[in-house]
C-alpha cells in the first residue's frame, strides 16, 4: 500500500515524523507491505501524488491542493484521503471528492483532552473564574461564592468524541447531564438524550450549556439569539464546537445584560480573532485560542493509530469507522 504524509510547512509542533509512523506500524494491525513517504513542500507533494493510494494530511492542505475537478487527475491512484482533524467543515462542500475516494477524519484523537478541558471549563464557570478575571483587569475586589457541580444540570449539544467525553466527566462530578444530538436515543453518561428538535424544551433546564457538535449546515447558527435567551438567567456557556454554531454577538449581549453569568469559548468567528473584536472586552467572557482538545504529546500517535485501524477495516472489506459522510458533513 502506497501512503504519503504531507506535513504543512508552517507546523512543526504537530508534524508527523517517520519515527512516529514506525512506532504506530509496530503496534498496529498487520497491513502487509507499506510504502510511506513524507514531504512538506510542493515538489514532494506533486511527486507523491503520482502513485499514492492513501494521503494523510491537514485540511488546509486538502483545500489548497484539491479544488473541485482536481481529482482524479491530480492523484490518479488515490483511494483514501485521511485528515488530521475531527471536524472537516473547512472542506465543505465536498464537490471536490470523487465517489470512489474515501474521506477519513481522526475522530477519537481529541477525546481525553477534550473531556478534561470541558470539566475544567465547567468548574471555572461554577467558581466564577471568568468574572474574577474581568474584575482583576479592572482592579476590583468583589467576593462571589461558587457551588459544587454535583446536582446541577448541564446540557451538552453534540455527543460525539468531544461531547461524549464531556458528558462522562460531568456525570463523574455528579451533574445531571442532558444530551442533544441529531436524533434521540440512550447514552451511558446522559440522564436524557433529545433530538435537535427538542432543544428549545431542554435549554430552560440548563444552568450550564456546553457546545461540542460538528459544524454542518444543520448546526450553523443553531444557538441563535432566540435560543440563547431560552437559557435561565445566570446560565453559563462553553463552546468547544465551532464559532459559527452560535451567535457570538448575542452571547456578548447577554453577558453585557447579565442574563448569562459567564462564558468560555475555544472557538470564534473569525480565527484568529482580531484585536478589535468585542469578544476580547466583553465582561465575564474568557476567550481561548482553539487549543482545548489537542495534546501534542499524544495527538500524532492517536491519529496514526486511527488511520491504520481504518485502513485495516477497509482492507478486510468492512466499513471504515472514521469515514465522513459528505451529505452529513461528518
Amino acid at each position: 500500500m502506497r501512503i504519503h504524509v504531507q506535513n504543512p510547512p508552517d507546523d512543526r509542533l504537530f508534524a508527523v515524523t517517520p519515527a512516529q509512523w514506525q512506532a504506530a506500524v509496530a503496534r498496529g494491525p498487520a497491513l502487509g507491505r507499506l510504502d510511506v513517504s513524507f514531504a512538506e513542500d510542493d515538489a514532494g507533494f506533486a511527486a507523491a501524488m503520482q502513485d499514492a493510494e492513501v494521503l494523510l494530511t491537514w485540511t488546509k492542505v486538502v483545500k489548497a491542493r484539491f479544488p473541485p475537478g482536481a481529482l482524479p487527475h491530480a492523484a490518479p491512484h488515490l483511494r483514501v484521503v485521511a485528515c488530521t482533524s475531527a471536524g472537516l467543515d473547512r472542506l465543505a462542500p465536498f464537490d471536490w471528492l470523487p465517489e470512489n475516494v474515501v474521506l477519513l477524519n481522526n475522530r477519537g484523537t481529541h477525546a481525553a483532552k477534550a473531556g478534561e478541558f470541558a470539566i475544567m471549563a465547567l468548574l471555572m464557570l461554577a467558581s466564577h473564574m471568568p468574572r474574577f478575571a474581568t474584575q482583576q483587569r479592572e482592579g476590583r475586589w468583589e467576593s462571589r461564592f461558587g457551588s459544587v457541580l454535583a446536582g446541577r444540570t448541564v446540557c451538552i449539544v453534540g455527543l460525539g468524541s468531544l461531547g461524549g467525553a464531556a458528558a462522562r466527566q460531568a456525570r463523574a462530578f455528579g451533574m445531571r447531564v442532558l444530551g442533544v444530538r441529531a436524533s434521540a436515543g440512550a447514552h451511558p453518561d446522559c440522564a436524557e438524550v433529545h433530538g435537535t428538535d427538542g432543544l428549545d424544551a431542554v435549554l430552560p433546564q440548563a444552568e450550564f450549556l456546553l457546545l461540542a457538535c460538528p459544524l454542518t449546515p444543520a448546526t450553523r447558527g443553531l444557538l441563535d439569539a432566540r435560543r440563547l435567551r431560552l437559557l435561565p438567567r445566570g446560565a453559563k456557556v462553553v463552546n468547544m464546537a465551532r464559532g459559527a454554531v452560535w451567535d457570538q454577538d448575542a452571547v456578548c449581549d447577554l453577558l453585557d445584560s447579565g442574563h448569562l453569568d459567564g462564558a468560555i469559548t475555544d472557538v470564534t468567528v473569525p480565527e484568529p480573532l482580531p484585536p478589535d473584536s468585542r469578544l476580547w472586552r466583553t465582561p465575564n467572557l474568557m476567550v481561548v485560542p482553539h487549543v482545548s482538545s489537542d495534546d501534542p504529546a499524544t495527538y500524532n500517535d492517536r491519529t496514526l493509530d486511527i488511520l491504520l485501524h481504518n485502513l485495516a477495516e477497509l482492507q478486510a472489506g468492512r466499513p471504515a469507522p472514521n469515514r465522513v459522510d459528505p451529505a452529513r458533513g461528518y
